[in-house]
Parts: structure tokens; sequence; C-alpha cells
């Protein structure tokens, strides 16, 4: 069977997608999209992904009108909640240590939930 490769993207609706794509480059250093072929896209490390659909029920996300989560992988937790906290962003961190890692959420300007993820050593 052939099968994917990896997430090639993620595509989702926003009231200012300029300012939310600048906002994601400046405290997650996540790469705006390309203007054209010349120009190269965010690049991932490799690392395992979770694709995972939930319930309509659920609370994880929070807000149940919110659709989707990201979950991005981090090499620090704590250096990256300290870098977002100086730019006055709320995180929370969930103090649990679980097998696979540690955890910590916020959200981007717009309420989108994001989830951090630091694998287990």
């Amino acid at each position: 069977m052939e099968k994917v490769t990896g997430i090639g993207g993620l595509f989702f609706r926003a009231e200012d997608p300029a300012k939310l794509s600048s906002w994601y480059e400046q405290h997650l250093g996540v790469t705006q999209l390309p203007t054209d072929y010349d120009q190269s896209p965010w690049i991932q490390q490799s690392g395992p992904t979770v694709f995972a659909p939930f319930e309509n029920e659920t609370n994880y996300f929070g807000d149940r009108s919110q659709q989707w989560m990201i979950n991005f992988r981090v090499d620090d937790l704590e250096r990256m909640v300290a870098q977002l906290r100086s730019h006055g962003i709320e995180v929370s961190v969930d103090e649990t240590h679980y097998p696979n890692g540690r955890f910590a959420r916020f959200r981007d300007p717009e309420g989108n939930p994001i989830e951090l993820w630091e694998a287990a050593k």
C-alpha cells in the first residue's frame, strides 16, 4: 500500500491572514508562505506526528467552536514558554511529565488553540 510521507501543509481560515502569518513567524519561527517558487517554505525537523480526529463533544481543544488544534514539537519547552511569555502571550504549562513528554498550551491572536510538546528524552 502506498502511504503519505507526512503533512505537507495546514490550511485554515483567518480574519487577517497576513497578520496571523507574521505572528506565527515572529513567535514560533514558522516561515510565511513563499510568494514565488524561488523561496522555500517552512522546513520542519523530522519527528513523530500524531493525526487524531476527536469526538465532536471533546473539551480537549477548549472552546467547542474550534475545529482544530495544532501541536508543535519543541526542543526545550521551558525556553519556548519563557520566550512566548516575554512577548505577553499567556501560556499554560501542564506540570505532569507524561511518558511521551511535556506539554503547554496557548492561543494565537485569533483564538486558535496551540499545543507545544517536548518529547520525552
